[in-house]
This record gives structure tokens, C-alpha cells and sequence, in this order.
């Protein structure tokens, strides 16, 4: 199996993307914009071969360097780059190339654009915020009024938190259309809540191989207001969120991917939504969780989530055995600009046996994902509350 990785050396997660599906006999095949000679050395021992390029964005380049791959191993089987920026290009080279798996250009629009998705919400009966589509003040005003102010406001096609803003009044709002971004925005009725994620490894029946939630506090209050990071990965799904997770996955088609939907966990009644305590889906990501996501899966469940991935890939299901041993992971990061009870080595003194990774984060990712992260496991979720206020009080 020929399998095309695009930009394996990022996110960091890649490499053991790559690795897995190395020791499952899939050639594996890179194509990115970072130069080989400084590539992680465990990423270039698990692909075959490697083609840089200097810009990811022209796609004339990416193209020749598939085409290359084609006439030297033949036929592409399999085409991905597991990073949410990349999906279109994923999608125009499997429809250049004919490759089966995956979706193609005619398919990218519901999985990328924001109204788009809602559409198919709805559609599905998932309940869901309702929408606006930004056009003028007079038109953003009604829909503000209709579903009571906050509304957030977004960009149709974007990444995370990137362009998000919560408009709080009608003065805001004005403000907001005197400066209208020139990409085309959605507004949506704000809905009190954590966020819940559903993440699966999904086969070829939509059906998931591998379930996880992910809880943590809205991420665009942590980038506004510069709140440290805290969050958690557990195997101890909700049922309700497990059902409306696969509901997600069939409406959208989401087949042989790794997926990360993400849901609110509603604090208060919504009418036509739900009540406090139900879930409301909030978008779809056709894509593994980012950061260290899939790491903490697999210390919350003591398995290899990279693993079942390729073993989705090369024989459609799964063989890993389900495990016993499990956790909650949690994600605690410090920003800078705080004060701080308790020093590092304090940290390490009181969890150290707990503590399954730390590190200093790169500059791009300290406004959503913090700088000094410290990831440790608990066997019940009230040792991890202490946690949390031990290493961010």
C-alpha cells in the first residue's frame, strides 16, 4: 500500500502516525515543507522516502512531487495529512490522482465551511446553535435580537479559535461590522457550556474502532482573557455524547478517519436545543485532536491510539484489545503574565509520580495551548481537580 503523508513533521504527532502505519507494511511517502536534515529522526526511519518542497501552498509543486511518487512505486492508495489547514489540498490531489479513499473536491466545502456543517446539522436533527450568515448590520442586529445577545461571531472556513469574537452588545456588534473582515463570517447564538469533544478512529461503516472525550473550558475565553490551560481525555464517555457523536459521523459520511467533533455541554436550558446537561454539536474537525491530544488518549486508556489508526487503514478494523487500565489525563499549562503558588519543583515533588510529560510549548502555540505544560494521570476525577489548583493556583 502506497500511503502519501503530506507536512509529516507537523503537528509532532505525525511522526508516530507515520511509524505505526510503517510497522503495519504501508510505504509511507512524505511530502513537506521542512527541510529532510531537520526532520526528527524517528519521523525519516518510518517513511520510505521524503519529498520537500519549499512552500506547501504551491500546489504545482505538491503535484509533481504525488506525480513522482506515482511513477516510481506506482498507483497512490491512500492520501492524508491529518492537519485541518491541508484538507483542501488533500481533497484537489485525490481528485488529480483518483485516489478512492478520502474526500475529494466536490465533498471539502460541508467539512471545511462552517454553514456548510450547520446545514447538515440540521438536516440530521443534531441539535445544534442556530446561525447567521454575516451580510449587513441591519440583518446581524434581528438575528442578535431573535437569540439574545452574546453571539459569536467566526469565520466560515477557519482554524480553532482563530477570528472568533464574542460580541457581548449591541455597541460591539457595530463595531464589528464598521471593520467587516473581507473572508465571509457566520454569527451564532452563544451557548453557556464546557466544551465536550468526541474523538474516534472511524471504519469504512462509519462505525468507531476507538472512542475518547475531551473536556475543557471554552478556548476562546483562555486566548482573550490569557487564562492558563487546563483540560482532560477519558475513556468514560457520556452515552448521550456517544450517541449524537455517531449520529455526526454517519450525517457527515466521515468514514476510515480519525475524527475530533467537538460538542457543548449545555449549562442552562435552550429552547429547541436542550436542557442543562444535554449536548449541542459545534462543529466537525475531519482530523485527530491536535497538541498532544492523541498522546493523552492513550494514557487514559493504556493503549496506542496511532496504532488503531493503522490498523484501520491496512485491514479495516481493529485488533488492539480493549483496555482495563484506565485513566483521566489531564492537561495543565502555565502562561506567562501570572503568579503562581506553588514553584515547578513543588509540582514535581507532589506529582511527580503522576506526571507523564512535561515541557515548554513553542511560541505559536502559548495563547490557545499555554507555555509550561505538565501532563499527568489520575484514577479518579477528584485527584485531578486537586491537581489542577495545585499547579495553577
Amino acid at each position: 500500500m502506497n500511503f502519501v503523508f503530506l507536512s509529516p513533521a507537523y503537528p509532532v504527532t505525525c511522526r508516530h502516525f507515520c511509524d505505526r502505519l510503517r510497522q503495519m507494511g504501508v510505504r509511507v511517502l512524505g511530502i513537506g515543507d521542512v527541510p529532510y536534515d531537520q526532520l526528527d529522526g524517528r519521523l525519516i526511519g518510518a517513511l520510505t522516502e521524503y519529498y520537500y518542497v519549499d512552500s506547501l501552498e504551491d500546489y504545482d509543486k505538491v503535484y509533481r512531487a504525488c506525480a513522482f511518487y506515482i511513477h516510481k512505486y506506482g498507483r497512490i492508495d491512500w492520501l492524508e495529512s491529518l492537519n485541518e489547514y491541508w484538507l483542501p489540498t488533500d481533497a484537489r490531489l485525490r481528485t488529480d490522482f483518483n485516489i478512492a479513499v478520502g474526500t475529494r473536491e466536490d465533498g471539502i466545502g460541508n467539512l471545511v465551511r462552517k454553514s456548510c456543517m450547520k446545514k447538515i446539522f440540521v438536516e440530521a436533527g443534531l441539535p445544534t446553535a442556530r446561525q447567521h450568515i454575516v451580510t449587513d448590520f441591519a440583518a446581524g442586529r434581528a438575528f442578535a435580537e431573535t437569540v439574545g445577545y452574546p453571539v459569536i461571531v467566526k469565520p466560515d472556513i477557519g482554524v480553532g479559535a482563530n477570528g472568533a469574537r464574542r460580541l457581548g452588545s449591541e455597541e460591539e456588534l457595530a463595531a464589528f461590522y464598521r471593520h467587516l473582515p473581507n473572508e465571509l463570517y457566520v454569527m451564532e447564538e452563544f451557548l453557556y457550556g464546557d466544551i465536550c469533544t468526541y474523538d474516534a478512529v472511524l471504519d469504512s461503516r462509519c462505525e468507531p474502532l476507538f472512542e475518547s472525550m475531551c473536556t475543557y473550558a471554552p478556548v476562546l475565553d483562555s486566548v482573550q482573557g490569557n487564562e492558563n490551560i487546563h483540560f482532560y481525555t477519558t475513556a468514560f464517555v457520556p452515552e448521550r455524547l456517544r450517541e449524537l457523536g455517531r449520529r455526526t459521523a454517519k450525517a457527515f459520511g466521515a468514514d476510515r478517519r480519525f475524527v475530533h467533533f467537538e460538542f457543548i455541554n449545555l449549562a442552562k436550558d435552550y429552547d429547541g436545543i436542550g436542557k442543562a446537561g444535554d449536548f449541542a454539536v459545534m462543529e466537525v474537525n475531519m482530523r485527530p485532536a491536535g497538541g498532544h491530544d492523541p498522546d493523552m488518549m492513550n494514557f487514559a486508556q493504556s493503549i496506542d491510539v496511532f496504532r488503531i489508526y493503522a490498523e484501520m487503514v491496512v485491514e479495516d478494523r481493529r485488533f488492539m484489545p480493549e483496555s482495563d487500565d484506565l485513566y483521566y489525563c489531564a492537561y495543565a499549562a502555565r502562561k506567562d503574565g501570572h503568579s503562581y503558588t506553588h514553584s515547578h519543583w513543588e509540582i514535581i515533588a507532589r506529582y511527580g509520580n503522576d506526571i507523564v510529560l512535561m515541557e515548554e510549548m513553542p511560541p505559536i502555540d502559548w495563547p490557545s495551548m499555554g507555555r509550561y505544560v505538565y501532563m499527568a494521570k489520575f484514577r479518579e476525577k477528584e485527584e485531578m481537580e486537586k491537581y489542577f489548583a495545585f499547579v495553577l493556583g
